[in-house]
């Protein structure tokens, strides 16, 4: 019988957290399910830049080829990332996570199968990326919230060992998938290599549905006067300063779609969505207490609540910038490397996975308590602030590379371990803390939004790279960076590794003041 939670009516007691709570047994399918869709994802995502120089993008001049696949590479991604707002708020306000993963999860393996089935046909392809963007965006918030829906307060102290055996796992299944979808796409071509990741997803879904009745399912959120949109827009519209900014906010979506002839439908769109979220959020934020005879003080605080956590989302922009560029930027200078004849440069990318899954109990069994044993708690925040700085170093390392190779001097691709290194330990100490921090910083009725919220980071990340490559097509910036000395490429390793340590260190500036909250559950189904 399937369990519902019913948060809207407070138990006469709360719980106190055991020490011997066990972690909950239905993880198991959920924990099941996520690998076999990570290696679907990572499967067909990994070899994608390849195939798509290599095959779909002939038509092309031979040096627009490599430009063609990473906008197709990082507009696909901004999708993924940008359907979990949709997915979130289905899942919250109409059908529930555990209905919105398995309906969207078979729109998932229908784009896997026309992947498959349209390898020499454009427009049949792109349709398929469009339902995995649409199928994986959708369900990706309300994996990770579904994850955290099974625990309360007995148990919450173990969901940080399942959050990270979720990301060990969705490695797990990156890290075959990049190691053999290069050697199937090479040597049993583009159908058979497309096809493994299709029939991954079909026992994805599977295995989700196995655990339908042993599932913590908590219903969505009724129609709620005090909820979260209700309260911004009320804030907006008490007072001058949130009209005011309202109206730049509809000037910036003006000014982005006025630009779609030059930047093109993707890049404004995101641009326009930075504008609303950006001017619209500080309208609200300037006028909550204007509306506090209209909605309760717990309403308002979590309002406050949200608009905190989406000020550290935007400061992790920067990283996901760098992170999805290991796929695509990294790929493309990996080609250029001396290896081994029947080494594929996107099986460079199997190292990342292998990484993390050595990394995250290499940091929780050693790194974490020996830095408590030295009087230093390394918090989440603290964490993710590491993790952006990481992410620029390799960066840093990167470029350098790529000056040794813009100088004619070809050099062995195990060079590239090390930056995938520093990329990956600043990954663990990002990715893995803002899964378990984004979900215990959510009010109830905000869980799969904000998740989404946290996936719309990613989508941000990859619009500045969008945005980067644009810029550098320009004849007024190519001359710049012809003045430099500097490649194209080695001129944006550069800028994107300052980029993100300026977005370390304005994170670490708003963590130190950041006022934590805790929204697990606080009763027993």
């Amino acid at each position: 019988m399937v369990r519902l939670a019913e948060p809207e009516i407070p138990l006469p007691t709360s719980l106190a957290p055991d020490a011997q709570a066990p972690i909950p047994r239905q993880i198991r399918y959920i924990i099941g399910n996520e690998g076999c869709e990570r290696f679907s994802f990572y499967g067909m995502r990994n070899i994608l830049t390849v195939f798509l120089v290599s095959s779909l993008l002939l038509y092309l001049p031979e040096g627009d080829r490599a430009r063609g696949a990473k906008e197709v590479f990082h507009t696909f991604v901004i999708g993924v990332y940008f359907f979990p707002l949709l997915g979130g708020w289905l899942a919250d306000r109409f059908y529930g996570k555990y209905n919105t993963i398995f309906w969207l999860s078979l729109v998932y393996c229908v784009g896997q199968a026309l992947l498959a089935m349209f390898v020499a046909n454009r427009t049949g392809f792109y349709i398929g990326l469009a339902l995995i963007a649409l199928g994986s965006g959708g369900i990706k918030p309300c994996v990770a919230a579904f994850v955290g829906d099974q625990f309360d307060q007995t148990n919450k102290h173990r969901a940080k060992v399942v959050f990270d055996a979720f990301y060990w796992i969705i490695n797990f299944g990156s890290f075959f998938a990049s190691l053999l979808m290069p050697i199937f796409l090479r040597h049993l071509g583009p159908a058979f290599a497309f096809g493994v990741p299709g029939v991954l997803m079909f026992i994805s879904t599977v295995i989700f549905w196995l655990g339908r009745k042993q599932y913590v399912m908590i219903p969505p959120a009724p129609p709620n006067p005090h909820s979260f949109l209700r309260v911004s827009r009320n804030a907006i519209a008490s007072g001058m300063r949130g009209q005011v900014l309202a109206a730049i906010a509809v000037a910036t979506v003006i000014g982005s779609f006025l630009l779609m002839p030059k930047f093109g439908f993707v890049i404004s769109a995101c641009l326009a969505l930075v504008g609303v979220i950006a001017f619209g959020g500080l309208g609200v934020w300037l006028q909550l207490d204007a509306v506090r005879d209209k909605h309760p003080a717990d309403a308002i605080a979590g309002v406050r609540s949200v608009l905190r956590v989406l000020v550290l989302f935007a400061l992790v922009t920067p990283f996901w910038s760098l992170f999805d560029q290991k796929a695509s930027t990294w790929v493309l200078q990996a080609d250029a490397m001396a290896k081994p004849s029947w080494f594929q440069p996107s099986q460079m990318q199997a190292l990342n996975p292998m990484l993390v899954m050595l990394l995250i109990p290499f940091n929780n069994l050693v790194l974490y308590p020996a830095l408590q044993r030295f009087g230093y708690e390394l918090t989440a925040l603290r964490r993710m602030t590491a993790g952006i700085a990481f992410a620029g170093l390799s960066w840093i390392v990167v470029g350098a590379m790529q000056l040794v190779l813009d100088h004619g001097n070809a050099f062995s691709i195990t060079w590239q371990v090390l930056p995938y290194t520093l990329l990956t330990f600043g990954e663990v100490l990002v990715a893995t803390t803002g899964l378990e921090f984004a979900y215990s910083q959510a009010p109830l009725s905000m869980k799969g939004a904000i998740m989404s919220f946290w996936n719309l980071s990613v989508t941000i990340g990859n619009l500045w790279v969008l945005v980067a490559n644009a810029g550098v097509q320009n004849a007024s910036v190519t001359r710049f960076i012809a003045s430099t000395g500097f490649g194209v490429t080695a001129f944006q390793m550069f800028f994107f590794a300052g980029f993100a340590f300026a977005a370390a260190l304005a994170f670490g500036i708003v963590a130190r003041t950041y006022p934590l909250v805790d929204h697990y559950r606080k009763h027993v189904d």
